[in-house]
């Protein structure tokens, strides 16, 4: 049994907004691809190879859409409507790329955008501002504020306003998490983007995201440490100098009887798996839906190659088909 001491902590109440600004540093960190991953990966894994789906047959695709602005900065996010069919309206799925927070974008997130696509989902790759242009919670305000514009555009895109879930990978994993834990919690709604509308999820796809922010793995082993964890660069304090920030910012801090129902998908990589049984422990505490699938001798960011994605593609949809297509209306 691994050990640490616990961080004990009174909160204030939500000071977040206060971190809303950008850094000194604004240059885009690019450091983060599918391809110098594979790279890496490989080397255990030669076997590995990137997923790339072909978008479905009819399928529509509509790109580099403004959801919102900040300045004159513009988020863009990407809307992929599955082919004409017997639906008026599809349950939608927004995506949100991994990276530390800091690096990676939406791109990474189109092969299971597609895949989600050929099973009956509206696919949202949805972009939001990383560490080096914004501290948190810019990434949490840009992402509900994606959200509250889907539902501002369903008719457009043939979305079902009551269905709709938010799927992310690693640092992606934890913002989705984080989205589904603060259903119509104001304090973290921002000040952009579609106001009149709901920023609610009604079903969480966590993919190898953290839960938890006081493990050892990311707090770091001293202090000196703890500030180069990417947690760290996208609080803008190691936990010993915001220690509230890292409470706020973990999923489970929020689980409460308004939690979407989580399906957690992970590495073999311990680390990934911290946080998840007491989250566990809190949903069932509500009656709140979750199952968990862990796929055997995986690297963390599997999702991005076979014969890893398709079981992950395969877990995502069953889950979503439960909880959102199927689901008592």
């Amino acid at each position: 049994m691994r050990l640490w001491p616990s961080i004990i902590l009174i909160l204030p109440p939500l000071l977040a907004c206060q971190q809303e600004k950008s850094p000194a540093v604004s240059a885009r960190d690019t450091s983060f691809t599918v391809q110098s991953t594979a790279a890496k990966i490989q080397k255990q894994f030669p076997f590995a190879r990137i997923a790339e789906p072909s978008l479905p047959k009819g399928a529509s695709v509509y790109e580099n859409l403004v959801y919102s602005a900040v300045g004159r900065r513009e988020l863009r996010l990407d809307v992929i409507v599955p082919a004409p069919g017997e639906h008026e309206s599809y349950p939608a799925v927004i995506l949100i790329h991994g990276g530390g927070w800091r690096s990676g974008d939406r791109s990474q997130t189109m092969p299971m955008a597609r895949r989600l696509t050929g099973s009956g989902y509206v696919a949202v790759p949805v972009e939001y501002r990383l560490s080096p242009e914004a501290l948190y919670p810019a990434a949490i305000h840009d992402l509900k504020a994606a959200i509250r514009w889907l539902r501002a555009n369903a008719a457009r895109f043939q979305i079902d306003t009551t269905r709709i879930a938010a799927l992310g990978c690693s640092a992606g994993g934890q913002l989705a998490a984080l989205l589904g834990t603060t259903n119509e919690n104001r304090s973290f709604e921002g000040e952009t983007g579609s106001p009149g509308h709901s920023s609610a999820v009604q079903a969480v796809v966590d993919i190898d995201g953290v839960l938890d922010f006081n493990t050892p793995d990311e707090i770091g082993a001293d202090s000196v440490a703890a500030r180069t964890k990417a947690a760290s660069l996208w609080f803008g304090g190691s936990i010993y100098e915001k220690p509230h920030l890292w409470v706020e910012a973990s999923p489970t801090t929020h689980v409460g009887p308004k939690t979407a129902p989580i399906a957690f998908i992970n590495s073999s990589l311990d680390r990934f798996h911290f946080g998840r049984d007491t989250m566990i422990r809190k949903l069932n505490a509500f009656g709140i839906y979750s199952e968990v699938h862990m796929i055997p001798d995986t690297p963390h960011p599997f999702w991005f190659f076979e014969p890893w994605f398709d079981s992950t593609c395969i877990y995502t949809a069953a889950f979503l088909d439960k909880t959102l297509k199927n689901a008592p209306r």
